[in-house]
C-alpha cells in the first residue's frame, strides 16, 4: 500500500482502476478504515480510477506522532486531500465521504470547490453533535483505551436488523474501530469538535448529493435536510439505513453513487 509522508502524519492510501478515467475519491467514516468502502472500490473501479485513503490517524495512516493530537482540525483533514491530489498530479475529482468523511468533503466544497467534479456527502452534517461531547470522547479513549467507544458502536452504526442480519459483517468493523489507535482517534474528535460549517456551505458550487440513513441516530434526516436547503442544487437520497448507509444498504447506496456520478 503506497504513503503518502507527510511532515505531520502519512497518509496510505490505493488507486485502481483505468489509468485515464475520472477520478473518484472515497473518504473513511470515524474510527474505520479505507476497507468500509471495499463494495463500491469494486463496483467503481470498472468506469473510475479509485482512490481511497486512510484518514490521518486511522489504518495504515501511522504513526500519528504525539504532537499533533492538538493541532488536527477539520482544514488539517481537508488539507490531507489536497496534499494527496497534489501529489498523484489530480487536477479534479469526484469525491464521496461518509460521516467524518463526509464533513471532509463539505471543507472540500467550501475552500476548495475548483478540485472537485462533484461531491457526494454521506450520512454527514455541517456540524455533527456538539464540541463538549467530541472533547469528552477524546478524553475518554485517551485515558481508557478504545474499548468503553467500541463497546456501543454498532448500536450507532447499524439498525437491530443488520446487527442480526450480518453479524459477522459488524463484529469486523467494531472490532476494526477497537483497534483504532487513541492518538489519532482523539485526534480527529478534537477536529470534528470544532468542526462548525453551517454557515458556509452556501457557497458550495460543485453538484452535490446527499445520501442520509433514516433510522441514523447520529447524522440525522433534519441535518440532511438543513444542508439541502443551503447548498444550491443538492440531490438527496435517503435510504433504509443507519449510519454507516455504504454498508447497511451496500446495493442501494453503490446504486445512488453509480446514478449520480454519470
Amino acid at each position: 500500500m503506497p504513503i503518502l509522508e507527510h511532515a505531520q502524519a502519512p497518509i496510505a492510501y490505493t488507486l485502481e482502476g483505468p489509468p485515464d478515467a475520472p477520478v473518484v475519491v472515497l473518504s473513511n467514516s470515524l474510527g474505520t478504515t479505507m476497507s468500509m468502502w471495499d463494495a463500491q472500490a469494486v463496483a467503481l473501479a470498472r468506469n473510475y480510477r479509485v482512490l481511497r485513503y486512510d484518514t490521518r490517524g486511522h489504518g495504515a495512516s501511522l504513526p500519528f506522532p504525539d504532537s499533533c493530537a492538538d493541532a488536527c482540525t477539520l482544514d488539517t483533514l481537508g488539507g490531507d486531500v489536497l496534499r494527496l491530489l497534489d501529489a498523484l498530479d489530480i487536477e479534479r475529482a469526484h469525491f464521496c465521504g461518509i460521516s467524518m468523511g463526509g464533513l471532509t468533503g463539505l471543507w472540500l466544497g467550501v475552500h476548495a470547490g475548483q478540485r472537485l467534479r462533484s461531491l457526494v456527502v454521506a450520512n454527514s452534517a455541517a456540524c455533527i453533535g456538539s464540541s463538549t461531547a467530541w472533547i469528552e470522547r477524546a478524553a475518554q479513549v485517551e485515558a481508557n483505551g478504545m474499548d468503553g467507544v467500541a463497546n456501543g458502536a454498532a448500536g450507532r452504526w447499524f439498525t437491530s436488523a443488520f446487527v442480526e442480519r450480518a453479524p459477522a459483517v459488524v463484529e469486523a468493523l467494531v472490532e476494526g474501530l477497537r483497534d483504532c489507535p487513541p492518538a489519532g482517534y482523539a485526534a480527529c474528535c478534537r477536529a470534528l469538535a470544532g468542526a462548525d460549517l453551517r454557515g458556509s456551505i452556501g457557497a458550495i458550487a460543485a453538484p452535490t448529493l446527499l445520501i442520509g440513513g433514516r433510522h441514523d441516530p447520529v447524522t440525522t434526516v433534519a441535518d440532511l435536510e438543513f444542508m439541502r436547503t443551503r447548498i444550491p442544487d443538492a440531490q438527496q437520497a435517503i435510504l433504509d439505513a443507519s449510519h454507516l448507509s455504504n454498508i447497511e444498504a451496500q446495493d442501494a447506496f453503490t446504486g445512488e453513487l453509480r446514478a449520480f456520478l454519470r
